[in-house]
């Protein structure tokens, strides 16, 4: 019997009030999975950036006092989970947090962009930072156009072939993080694939699922969200990753089936129920 309570993270991420994204998805998916989760919002936005019109506050500035208050109160994270950053400052704040807990499971979803663009509030500066979070951190889970970008490459246009995935992986993990995964990569099958890759025993995963033709927003933070609390909760890697891409896989579905417009997010409110119980997944295989 678990005696301590459940697992902590602070999740160091925007909330916005339009478009299920970041912390008003993170919060429901882990909370679901019987995981605490304290938020230190990095932003507050009246809808997510793809409406391409929001208003915007700024919380650079709450961020120190919090992890302060949290240090004197002498609070415990099992994980801290960085996101969605509103200015490159942030990045020193989440440094502090991830050297402050180093017992922490240390996670950076390295939200930059999709779709092979750069999000609109992403200077060239805050891109070039998200390296020093990278380097410190024990997971990483950024989409293809993510890679690239910490990679320094273009965009692929093309479907990759498994070897050109490995090799990306491989130049990933070579940044710092144990553990890589990224989300959205296009397979010449015409399916979409989570590729994953742990350093510590040289695997290499997949887990493919069916294409959608559209693209909602927070499916990225919904996916990293679920594997975290899968890791946290004692799944092995390929086991999280299954179970992160058949929870997104099935809302992304009934999103679809509503005919939800992208910008709304996903409806994952109808499906919180099934991440309450403990399936036994075998979907993934070796890459």
């Amino acid at each position: 019997m678990n005696m301590t309570g459940p697992k902590k993270v602070a999740a160091i991420h925007d909330i916005s009030g339009l478009g299920r994204c970041s912390l008003t998805v993170i919060i429901p998916v882990l909370s679901a999975m019987g995981i605490q989760v304290c938020p230190v919002p990095t932003a507050v936005l009246s809808a997510h950036t793809g409406y391409g019109e929001f208003v915007m506050r700024d919380l650079t500035d709450y961020i120190e006092p919090a992890y302060e208050h949290y240090k004197k109160m002498g609070t415990r994270f099992d994980c801290v989970y960085s996101g969605f950053l509103a200015s490159s400052s942030q990045i020193d704040h989440c440094l502090k947090f991830f050297s402050g807990y180093p017992d922490a499971l240390k996670v950076v979803d390295p939200v930059m962009g999709d779709n092979g663009k750069s999000y609109a509030t992403y200077t060239p500066q805050l891109c070039s930072r998200m390296a020093e979070l990278v380097r410190v951190a024990d997971i990483i889970t950024p989409n293809l156009t993510e890679a690239a970008i910490l990679l320094g490459e273009p965009f692929p246009t093309a479907p990759l072939s498994t070897g050109e995935i490995k090799s990306m992986l491989a130049r990933l993990s070579e940044l710092g993080p144990q553990i890589v995964v990224i989300t959205s990569v296009p397979t010449v099958s015409g399916k979409i694939a989570a590729v994953g890759f742990d350093k510590q025993n040289s695997s290499y995963w997949k887990i493919l699922s069916e294409y959608v033709p559209i693209s909602y927003s927070g499916s990225g933070d919904m996916f990293a969200s679920i594997l975290i609390g899968g890791i946290l909760r004692g799944d092995s890697l390929p086991i999280a990753m299954n179970r992160a891409t058949s929870f997104t896989e099935m809302a992304i579905k009934t999103t679809y089936s509503y005919k939800t417009h992208w910008t709304d997010g996903i409806m994952l409110e109808p499906q919180l129920p099934w991440l309450t119980g403990y399936q036994e997944l075998s979907d993934y295989s070796a890459l």
